[in-house]
């Protein structure tokens, strides 16, 4: 089959609104989560909203960078690309809250940049695949070096190891949700391609609260990408762009600030 009928065949783009409802709750649940954790007192009480509310703002954001990188840019590399300068702008700031533990740990965008990569990476590979276009010798030496980078990386970034699959299962999931037929046998196979993410989404999180919290996102997500994405509205005011790429950086920056103000810093 050539790539034109391919082209043809597939099914057509999802509709992305949900995602303008993504990014104010992935900024609310994020802040909410750095605030519990970085400047309330723990006598407030407030660890809950670390374990719940705190918990969707990953899932979502990676779910966010998955659906952009699957269906919505020509040159996901180019993307990731600029997840990464956002993540440089915001490592510095990062670094000033009080950590629990100690060591140099790489904030969330070069997660979400090389979960993308990696994504980017697989659905190429699933590609030359199907196309017989790539031998036994290649296919394990680019497979050795995969694993053998996200072995090296994951101490070094924010949620790990884990953190690091969720993109590419995502890509995965998404890929043969939106594009499976009504036939029971196709939606019950795509639905298995969905199981690998909602486990590591499990195991992320240690308490049931936040497993709960992470996994009910991710699973929100994957109904959308099943056909629900056509449901949603899109939202009222849209997130601005500059406040979209300033926000992570810049509250981790008021947040220092805030700290300094109130005397409870105790920066590395």
């Amino acid at each position: 089959m050539t790539q034109a009928a391919s082209a043809a065949l597939a099914p057509p783009r999802p509709a992305s609104t949900w995602t303008g409802w993504g990014q104010w709750l992935a900024l609310v649940t994020m802040t909410v989560d750095h605030l519990a954790r970085y400047v309330v007192p723990e006598r407030w009480g407030l660890g809950w909203a670390d374990a719940s509310l705190g918990r969707i703002a990953f899932p979502l954001f990676a779910a966010m960078v998955a659906w952009h990188g699957l269906f919505n840019t020509r040159n996901p590399l180019g993307y990731a690309r600029r997840i990464l300068v956002i993540g440089l702008v915001a490592q510095l700031p990062y670094m000033l809250m009080p950590r629990a533990t100690d060591g140099l740990i790489l904030n969330i965008c070069f997660t979400l940049s090389l979960g993308l990569t990696g994504g980017t990476w697989l659905q190429a590979l699933r590609e030359r695949l199907a196309r017989g276009a790539l031998g036994g010798p290649r296919l394990a030496a680019e497979a050795g070096l995969a694993v053998a980078v996200w072995a090296a990386v994951g101490p070094w970034v924010e949620y790990g190891h884990l953190g690091l699959l969720m993109i590419p299962l995502y890509m995965v999931a998404m890929q043969a949700l939106h594009g499976a037929g009504d036939g029971l046998g196709e939606r019950l196979a795509a639905t298995a391609m969905a199981l690998p993410l909602l486990m590591v989404a499990g195991l992320m999180n240690s308490s049931d609260m936040a497993k709960s919290f992470t996994v009910a996102t991710s699973l929100a997500v994957l109904l959308l990408a099943a056909g629900a994405h056509g449901t949603i509205p899109r939202v009222p005011l849209a997130m601005p762009r500059r406040l979209w790429l300033a926000w992570y950086p810049g509250h981790f920056a008021a947040i220092a600030v805030l700290l300094l103000i109130l005397g409870q810093a105790d920066f590395p």
